[in-house]
């Protein structure tokens, strides 16, 4: 299909009709529709399967979701969410993303570097110590007071134990707050992991498609004090064939949505926030494949982040068309007027005028974005850059009191960046001047060279002389080095002659000082606005609502469904037989030869890949896919192709989301792979 018939025919199928938003919903644990789900399909949700499911739900700190699977802290997960942990593990004659890998024994499990696994423990409201915080304030002030207040209720609940996290969350736009308390995990390693080849067979072109025969999953493990963590609260794992039509839930942590957002937000986005990515994306895309094409070994270095990047790019192809069509936003401007209209009458002068004060804010927001975005934010696609980042950011910070740092290294959130930042990870020089140069060239694009703060960044330099000596000089790379600079504080970094650490050093003052008018002129203002809109919903529409995402685990209902579109009616299943029929020989259709070689002892009618009903978005991939009585049929990986638009509305006509079922996964650990002790464990037998 052309381009242009994509486009417009994705935007046209985000255009929601009352009776297809049946199965819509990114519920929070302790506001979940169970009457609802029950009139639809019979089925009770009790509070103790939600505590069941809740306590059996773990969030990965690389973006996605997993399940316990079994009493030894067996996670299940997404291939596509442990490729560069299985990349970062590999030697160098082996590259363990492309062949996939099989701990035998325990003892072979390996550390994820970086990677940590959170379980939620207990939600606790605190919205009114949050919307009393600052009160009176505006901007900057107002962000910086409820930052300090959700610190000191995170330090509070959480205190110096390691093995918690807590994190104050922002649901309805400002309308609540929760203290959302975590068991964390800091070990976390890689037990299997199918390969490239069989996870994403179809690779880019098959990407957010249906049919799919995807192997889509991986497994890791969670350690305590160094031994598989004792989780007696698992999921039961469940190998049978799903059913067209069966109930199903998804329990995971959908990322950051829009659906409740403004027009004058949605405006902002549409103007000046999606064009800039997507005009990044396209060329990063390009420099990347260039690369790729200059040596083996580079092909290897950029595969993941490659894979990474193009879907990106499609999910940003499908945020803009939502966005750009005409009939989709008059339904949004419909819905706003219908609230402000009701919350007008219901509420009087008191509501005062939000949405003016919210266009106001994304006025400034059009204005400051693009310094906001090249200093404050487009570097850290850099590994080495990151790391000099988060080093004199955390020295600085900590001489101050918790309550006056940027939240990313306030006392609570310490632990999880020092591992980030410490954790032994393979830095590929090739790829990271790309990256570094890519950065700064489109600095001075965007910011003009003669801007002062791109003659911060390059001073006398070039883009490309940079970035080649940034590279060659610094020695981030190596983690005692990191570790020396960690523990020295302010004055180990301030005596570093690394040039990484220096760059940060000249630099930073200007990234926060953008960061802060940034917060003054539009987060500010745009959270006390949001919070005002957010009080008139409730008025209008009460609890009746769930909260757009915000990466915090969320349950999902719906069914196992396919869906008609342009004459076309698609099947829910896919099975092995259809892998072997798309097989060409040719990449991305090139099959394993694991896959090849185990033919003869697959069923062709297993369920291999299925579609369903349920309501996600980027973050539930690796989301548990689960029966009526809580059992694990599968993870889910992906959504067709009309679910692109799904950060601003559902349609449940033609949004599915898409999975591996157990059925498949099963079968595959003990035919294709030979994994019969994990099987084993899987299945109890």
């Amino acid at each position: 299909m052309k381009a242009v018939n994509f486009v417009a025919a994705l935007a046209a199928s985000t255009v929601v009709a009352g009776s297809a938003r049946a199965d819509e919903g990114l519920w929070t644990f302790d506001n979940f529709p169970a009457a609802k789900v029950r009139a639809a399909y019979g089925v009770e949700i009790t509070p103790a399967w939600l505590d069941r499911v809740r306590g059996a739900s773990a969030r990965l700190s690389i973006g996605c979701s997993s399940s316990v699977v079994s009493a030894e802290g067996l996670l299940l997960t997404n291939d596509h969410c442990v490729s560069d942990c299985a990349q970062a593990l590999s030697p160098k004659a082996q590259d363990y993303a492309k062949a996939g890998f099989l701990a035998a024994m325990t003892r072979d499990e390996r550390t994820c570097p970086g990677m940590q696994a959170d379980i939620l423990l207990q939600i606790v409201d605190v919205t009114p110590r949050m919307q009393a915080a600052g009160a009176g304030l505006t901007g900057e002030a107002l962000v910086q007071a409820r930052n300090a207040v959700g610190g000191s209720l995170e330090q509070a609940a959480c205190g110096a134990d390691r093995k918690l996290h807590c994190e104050v969350v922002d649901f309805y736009q400002g309308g609540r707050y929760q203290l959302y308390k975590y068991r964390e995990y800091t070990d976390v390693r890689l037990v299997f992991s199918p390969g490239d080849q069989a996870a994403f067979f179809g690779g880019d072109p098959d990407n957010f498609n249906f049919p799919r025969y995807d192997l889509d999953c991986a497994f890791l493990r969670l350690y305590d004090d160094g031994q598989p963590a004792p989780t007696p609260a698992h999921l039961d794992w469940n190998p049978a064939s799903p059913v067209t039509g069966q109930p199903v839930f998804v329990a995971g942590n959908p990322g950051g949505t829009f659906r409740q957002q403004t027009i004058s937000q949605l405006q902002t986005q549409l103007d000046v926030m999606l064009p800039l990515d997507m005009a990044e994306f396209s060329e990063l895309r390009g420099r990347m494949i260039r690369f790729a094409e200059e040596s083996p070994a580079n092909a290897r270095a950029v595969d993941e982040p490659l894979m990474d990047l193009e879907n990106d790019y499609k999910v940003t192809v499908g945020r803009l068309a939502a966005l750009d069509d005409a009939e989709f936003m008059a339904a949004k401007r419909a819905d706003e007027a219908d609230l402000r209209a009701r919350a007008t009458a219901k509420l009087g002068p008191t509501l005062g005028d939000p949405w003016a004060d919210m266009a106001a804010a994304q006025k400034a927001a059009a204005a400051l974005y693009t310094p906001y975005r090249q200093l404050e934010r487009a570097g850290e696609q850099s590994q080495l850059f990151g790391y000099a980042r988060d080093l004199v950011r955390a020295a600085e910070d900590r001489q101050r009191p918790s309550g006056e740092r940027m939240p990313r290294y306030s006392d609570t959130q310490l632990a999880t960046v020092e591992k980030q930042v410490l954790d032994p990870a393979p830095v590929e020089p090739g790829l990271e001047q790309l990256i570094l140069e890519f950065w700064l060239s489109k600095s001075r694009e965007l910011l003009t060279a003669d801007d002062p703060d791109t003659r911060l960044l390059l001073g006398d330099d070039s883009p490309e002389t940079l970035s080649a000596r940034l590279v060659s000089g610094t020695k981030l790379g190596d983690p005692a080095v990191r570790k020396a600079l960690w523990d020295g504080g302010m004055a180990a970094i301030e005596a570093s002659d690394d040039p990484m650490i220096k760059l940060m050093l000249r630099i930073d003052p200007a990234a926060r000082r953008v960061r802060r008018d940034y917060e003054d002129k539009v987060e500010g203002p745009a959270a006390r606005a949001a919070e005002a809109i957010a009080k008139a919903r409730f008025a209008v529409l009460g609890e009746s609502v769930y909260p757009d995402g915000t990466f915090t685990l969320r349950l999902s209902y719906g069914r196992i469904d396919g869906w008609s579109w342009l004459g076309r009616t698609v099947a829910p299943f896919t099975r092995f037989a259809g892998l072997y029929a798309r097989a060409t020989g040719q990449a991305p259709f090139d099959l394993d030869p694991r896959w090849i070689a185990a033919r003869p002892r697959l069923n062709p009618d297993t369920v291999f890949n299925l579609a369903t009903t349920n309501d996600i978005i980027g973050g539930n991939s690796g989301s548990p896919l689960l029966n009526a009585k809580g059992e694990v049929i599968g993870t889910a990986f992906d959504g067709n192709i009309l679910s692109l638009g799904g950060d601003y509305g559902y349609d449940g006509r033609v949004n599915r989301a898409v999975a591996v079922s157990t059925a498949a996964i099963t079968e595959a650990l003990l035919k294709v792979y030979g994994a019969e002790a994990l099987a084993r464990e899987l299945t109890g037998e």
